[in-house]
Order: C-alpha cells, then structure tokens, then sequence
C-alpha cells in the first residue's frame, strides 16, 4: 500500500514544527549558530524558521515538492554542523542533572537520525505529481 504522500508529508510536519520553534523559542537555536557567520545569531534563527516552514509548506503541495524536496535536503545538510554543535555544547553541560543528561542524549540521537531524514528528502523529490 502506497502512502498518499510518502515521505514528503512527515517530513514537511517535521519542518513546519522545527520553523515554529525556531520562530517561538529562538534562544537556543541563537546559541548554535556559527560564529563564522556575519550578522547577528537571532537573524540566522529566524531567517531558518522561515526557510523550514516554506519548505514545509512546498513539500506539501505536490507541484513544488521536488523542488522543495531537494531544498530540504540541502538544508538539513547545511544545518548538521550547528546540530553537532549543539550536541557538543549538551556534551559539555551533561553532568548537571538530569534535564542536561536527556537533552545531551537527544541532541546527540539527533545527529545520525538527519541521514535518514535527508534520505527521505531525496526521496520526496521524485514524487512530482503526486498526491
């Protein structure tokens, strides 16, 4: 049995909850952002929480999610690195409790679950046209 819109719709759920957060709860996504990077963090976060919910919302309509498909999987590459640093900051802060010790595990489970997640956007992009 085929699912009506494959991966295409979870992932597109997935993004338009991660923009949201971005966008209500920008802190700790600021505390990520690579300092490599010109302008103010804030900016980045909310730029990004805005790019997760187009995507989402192009990987929603079955005419843009190829091109929202592979939109996708570029930005959850170009993410990976502020997640690994994410993960290392929770790393670093995992001793104090046991809050620090399940946000160090879940940050760090994050991390190889993004390959099946880009996957899944590469797969979404071979589904133009369908509903």
């Amino acid at each position: 049995m085929r699912v009506p819109g494959g991966p295409a719709l979870p992932l597109a759920a997935l993004l338009g909850a991660a923009g949201t957060a971005h966008l209500l709860r920008p802190a700790p996504f600021d505390a990520i952002v690579p300092r490599s990077l010109p302008g103010a963090p804030r900016a980045w976060t909310l730029v990004s929480g805005v790019a997760e919910l187009l995507l989402a919302a192009g990987l929603a309509v079955p005419r843009t999610r190829p091109a929202a498909a592979r939109a996708s999987a570029g930005l959850l590459l170009a993410v990976w690195p502020a997640n690994g640093r994410m993960a290392l900051d929770a790393w670093r802060g995992r001793g104090r409790g046991p809050a620090a010790r399940a946000r160090c595990a879940l940050t760090l489970a994050r991390l190889p679950l993004q390959v099946p997640l880009v996957r899944a956007a590469w797969r979404a992009a071979s589904q133009e046209g369908t509903a």
